[in-house]
């Protein structure tokens, strides 16, 4: 997009011929889609799509996270229209990405938004388009996870995380943040052994198998070597990557629901997911930010940045 168009307010979410290349434009007007990509239900000629889960009727404290899709996709508004940085390549000018518009579904009908989200995941996968997910509270990713294992088979999950999540649920009915990873393992949907959560510091004796690189540790060996452990842990295998922005200590990310001191800062987690390049990522979603617990809007500055990380971890190994 050229300067001059730039002076003269085209809104490229809306005008942009095609869906690839950088977005010069003032970043405090305009449709707030995703880096300024073009909003669309229509996906043919898509790579990759970004969609919004606005659910946090789930959450154990806070809630908020509703709120989060819009609040990300205006921080992503914030990020140079440039190829992202330390990458090497231009994800934005190489593939075709779309913004795809949040979810819809009856917010007085919390038990049958699973379900609705599986769906609407599915349906995204199904026009050969990939989908990053901005949630939302972090119960978002069972259904999500459930989409992409029809497609792909069974996944290893790399999660970042201050909580397992694995805490027992056997009731099919309930819809729980802090439970989704139980129920994963449960109905066979991740390959255990290729599974690893990063940030943990948060005490759950039984992790389903799942290995583990808390908070502490991240901190002893730095980021190079927890990417080293990720990459040895998943191998060749499919993986989905979920981010719950909680992750991060609460100095880098206050607007969540459940806030423990402690955790990653934002470069070590720019490091490590810069160092996992050459990962097989099939998806992944960015939960749990809740605006009304940041005035400043750091927390989401963070997720959008996490989420153009992993746009081009994807389109790493797709290049």
């Amino acid at each position: 997009m050229a300067l001059e168009d730039a002076k003269n307010q085209v809104d490229t979410a809306i005008t942009r011929a095609g869906m690839k290349g950088p977005s010069f434009e003032n970043t405090f007007s305009g449709l707030p889609t995703f880096l300024r990509r073009t909003f669309t239900k229509d996906l043919s000629g898509a790579d990759i799509c970004i969609t919004g889960a606005p659910f946090d009727q789930a959450v154990t404290n806070r809630p908020g996270t509703r709120l989060g899709p819009r609040a990300i996709r205006e921080a992503s508004a914030l990020q140079s229209p440039d190829a992202p940085y330390g990458w090497g390549y231009d994800v934005m000018s190489e593939f075709a990405i779309a913004d795809y518009g949040d979810m819809a579904f009856d917010y007085a009908a919390p038990a049958d938004f699973p379900r609705l989200l599986e769906a609407h995941v599915a349906g995204i996968l199904e026009q050969d388009c990939a989908v990053v997910t901005l949630g939302g509270d972090h119960s978002i990713t069972l259904p999500i996870l459930r989409a992409h294992v029809k497609r792909h088979g069974p996944l290893a999950l790399i999660q970042f995380d201050a909580h397992t999540d694995s805490w027992p649920d056997d009731d099919p009915a309930r819809v729980d943040h802090g439970t989704f990873v139980y129920k994963a393992v449960k109905e066979g949907l991740l390959r255990v052994e290729n599974s690893i959560q990063i940030g943990i510091r948060t005490t759950n004796d039984d992790p389903l198998g799942i290995s583990i690189v808390d908070a502490a540790e991240v901190h002893r060996i730095g980021p190079e070597a927890v990417a080293d452990r990720i990459r040895e842990t998943v191998g060749d295998a499919p993986a989905y990557l979920s981010f719950d922005i909680d992750g991060l200590d609460p100095a880098y990310a206050p607007g969540t629901g459940t806030p423990v001191w402690g955790g990653l800062s934002t470069a070590q987690a720019a490091a490590i997911l810069r160092a996992i390049a050459g990962v097989n990522l099939v998806g992944g979603d960015v939960v749990e930010v809740s605006p009304p617990f940041d005035s400043a809007g750091i927390t989401a500055v963070a997720a959008a940045h996490v989420a153009t990380e992993l746009l081009c971890l994807w389109g790493w190994t797709r290049r």
